[in-house]
């Protein structure tokens, strides 16, 4: 069921597709999507991106052997996540002192960020649809953006006490969940061989020896979102017990989920609670971190504050436009 945010999203961006608005440089909504066409969904789907990072967002896929969401192309689902992702970040991936900012804003520990070396040709300070070098969390397949844990958006940065950090960053729009549990889907069809069973022996070893995750016998984990946020947590603990071979080489970690704060059912700021817990979404996980410390929220316009107005500032009006 859409909520009232994602419906009030919606029409906005619709609004603005229609009215010919220069933010969605004359693209056509009406693409089939989920057996019917869609206002919302444009037929060209790269006009769904900030034109100037367009022709450098595909070829950086490409040579960088990322999956698209729903496709082998950017989706033209205008409250995709990942498109709202690269529309705010990937513009300063090269700006040292914009990756820097957009960090402090999260928090003020950091002194420096590091070049992430591993996306060629495009070397720069925030890499997309990180993957660790080797696999370490039992999955079947390690490809980046499809099939296995990939982290939305990824900073290397430095500690005001000299350690390095990882900082993987979770990206959400106008997603909200069901009350599924993952480790229990198809077990009434097949209970000796089902997907809830996979989950649960791919993950619960790695659960049970965490530093950061209690152990919950009640499955809590793998409940969306806590299902995606307990897979990160884990990703990130693994990178830096393999630190050695990695190549991001860090000792700790700060687990980002930027939200807007009108998102309510994600949040469950007000209305009804998440049935696996009886609270809101924050509380919910916070609930499950033996070191809360290591887990912060933030809104888009928090996040992408205080980067230089004038050298931005088509970007920040076009965020501010599509997003904000």
């Amino acid at each position: 069921m859409p909520s009232k945010y994602q419906d009030l999203e919606k029409t906005k961006q619709t609004n603005l597709i229609t009215s010919k608005s220069p933010y969605f440089y004359d693209a056509v909504g009406g693409k089939y999507f989920m057996k019917k066409k869609r206002d919302f969904v444009l037929i060209d789907g790269i006009k769904n991106i900030f034109a100037p990072i367009q022709k450098e967002v595909l070829d950086y896929f490409e040579k960088n052997k990322i999956s698209w969401w729903g496709g082998t192309q950017p989706t033209g689902h205008v409250l995709s996540s990942q498109i709202a992702c690269l529309n705010h970040l990937y513009a300063i991936r090269y700006d040292k002192q914009a990756v820097l900012t957009i960090l402090n804003n999260i928090s003020n520990n950091f002194k420096d960020v590091l070049q992430i070396d591993t996306d060629n040709p495009y070397k720069a300070f925030i890499q997309f649809e990180a993957i660790s070098k080797d696999p370490h969390l039992n999955e079947d397949t390690h490809t980046r953006g499809t099939q296995c844990t990939s982290i939305d958006a990824l900073i290397y940065a430095v500690h005001s006490d000299g350690s390095k950090w990882l900082i993987p960053i979770e990206w959400k729009y106008t997603e909200h969940y069901a009350n599924q549990n993952k480790a229990t889907e198809g077990f009434k069809k097949d209970p000796n061989n089902y997907r809830g069973k996979e989950r649960l022996d791919r993950y619960e070893s790695l659960i049970q020896a965490s530093a950061q995750l209690k152990p919950d016998s009640n499955h809590g984990y793998y409940f969306e979102p806590f299902y995606q946020l307990m897979r990160q947590t884990l990703w990130a603990e693994q990178m830096i017990k393999h630190s050695s071979t990695e190549t991001l080489q860090a000792s700790n970690y700060l687990h980002v989920h930027v939200i807007p704060e009108d998102n309510e059912a994600l949040l469950k700021k007000s209305g009804k609670p998440y049935k696996c817990s009886g609270q809101d979404m924050k509380t919910t996980w916070k609930s499950h971190l033996r070191t809360t410390d290591k887990y912060q929220i933030i809104t888009p316009q928090k996040l992408m504050s205080g980067i230089d107005s004038n050298k931005y500032k088509d970007l920040l009006d076009y965020l501010a436009t599509r997003y904000w």
